[in-house]
């Protein structure tokens, strides 16, 4: 049986290397303005059509106490109006255009997104130097979009039992680094940002030499070039900002939070482990071991909780992050289930592979999946922009990326077993229980 794994997964790996056409780190064109900003394109005339991608280093791990969510209160005011095109201009501009565009936050980065028809690039390069270099940061429209990141928050915590339940085991599990807040901020920040502070951190983390812009489709990169030199090279650059210093010291026992959220019909555990960063050699051990634990019907947490009726939802979650960061489990008790019982049913899971690994067959079985989502993400284009940004900025090159296959596949069994037994242990771990009484945990 194992011989018959290996050849499929010798089989996909041919598949991939065909289908997603950049297969080498050759089919990269790369570039480096004067001023700094780094860019990638990628040549794909399969469809008339192109994105850029602007990866922005600056996230909720780059702000201060006082400051939090700042980052992402960028992402709303980046759409509203700077000096060429104004409020609500830059999406009517890019509608008209024929494309369309979004953005997200994360600890480490802010990422904006634009889908386009091919023959919008110089268009899309226009609207991107203007609210990179001019963006009106007003009182009134920093008061507006106040009052919008503020309600977000509200909601986000009313609707959402993992954003808050997450919230407060991260600022239990991290004492010092700056992932210890939430992404969205502190609501006394977000009520208390200067006009000062908002034009400084532009100024500051919006330079061109702190971006990444990657560029996929129907373009020829010297277009590319002659474009990114017209409307981003006269972007002046800044000094590079503060890095950021604080390492998280070592957990040394078990900490434990209770949340009590009346709506809650059954608790929720949320346990986090800390693990190292994406750059790390552990990490292609640790993401295949989140998909043994949590992807589809046959995974640990799904046979172990789930089908034996403890818990009515599970997943694993491992972020990509610069700094080290937490490798979560979280559990959704099943009607007459309380919340020791399932705590100690998922701490069961996780310490049996700490205790017996995996097998072979589970390993190969994981591995493929890993390379079948790889496919799905390389046959877009935006599947590979959004790819490749990633890339280079958490594992510091774009062409980790080629050799991501072979790295998954190096992984064995042993490999399983001692990222296990190394970070899921009960020293390194907080608990979260999140629940409708006290009494419930």
């Amino acid at each position: 049986m194992k011989r018959n794994i290996s050849a499929l997964w010798v089989l996909l790996s041919c598949w991939v290397s065909t289908a997603a056409m950049a297969t080498t780190v050759e089919d990269i064109n790369s570039f480096t303005l004067d001023n700094g900003m780094k860019i990638m394109v990628l040549e794909d005339s399969s469809i008339p059509n192109a994105n850029m991608y602007l990866f922005w280093n600056v996230g909720s791990r780059n702000e201060v106490p006082g400051i939090t969510g700042i980052s992402h209160f960028f992402e709303h005011m980046m759409f509203n109006g700077s000096k060429k095109y104004g409020p609500k201009m830059f999406d009517r501009t890019m509608e008209a255009a024929g494309g369309a565009n979004n953005a997200y936050t994360t600890e480490d980065t802010t990422v904006y997104t634009n889908w386009f028809p091919a023959n919008a690039l110089e268009t899309i390069f226009d609207l991107e130097a203007d609210r990179i270099a001019n963006l009106d940061i007003n009182s009134q429209m920093v008061e507006s979009e106040r009052g919008v990141v503020q309600s977000e928050r509200t909601t986000g915590l009313e609707n959402s039992n993992w954003r808050t339940l997450q919230q407060e085991v991260k600022g239990a599990a991290f004492r010092a680094h700056p992932y210890s807040w939430p992404v969205i901020g502190h609501e006394s920040d977000i009520a208390a940002w200067s006009l000062a502070d908002l034009q400084q951190y532009h100024k500051t983390y919006y330079a061109p030499n702190n971006a990444v812009v990657v560029i996929a489709g129907d373009v020829k990169t010297a277009e590319v070039k002659r474009l990114a030199k017209q409307y981003f090279g006269v972007i002046a650059a800044q000094p590079a900002p503060l890095a950021v210093r604080t390492v998280e010291p070592l957990q040394k026992g078990e900490r434990r939070v209770f949340v009590e959220k009346a709506s809650v019909t059954t608790p929720n555990v949320l346990l986090a482990y800390h693990v190292p960063s994406t750059k790390h050699a552990d990490y292609y051990a640790l993401d295949i071991l989140s998909t043994i634990f949590s992807e589809g019907n046959s995974s640990r947490l799904y046979q172990g909780l789930v089908d034996k009726q403890l818990a009515s939802d599970v997943m694993s979650y491992l972020p990509m992050s610069f700094d080290p960061n937490l490798f979560y489990f979280l559990g959704v008790a099943n009607a007459g289930i309380d919340a020791l019982q399932l705590e100690a049913s998922m701490i069961a899971e996780i310490n049996r592979i700490a205790l017996e690994g995996v097998s072979e067959q589970e390993l190969e079985k994981v591995k493929n999946i890993k390379l079948m989502d790889f496919y799905r993400t390389m046959q877009t284009i935006n599947g590979r922009a959004n790819t490749l940004g990633r890339y280079e900025l958490y594992f510091g090159s774009y062409d980790k990326l080629f050799s991501a296959p072979a790295a998954y596949n190096k992984v064995t069994v042993a490999d399983i077993q001692r990222v296990a037994q190394t970070y899921l242990r009960k020293a390194n771990r907080t608990v979260g229980v999140l629940a409708a009484t006290e009494g419930a945990d």
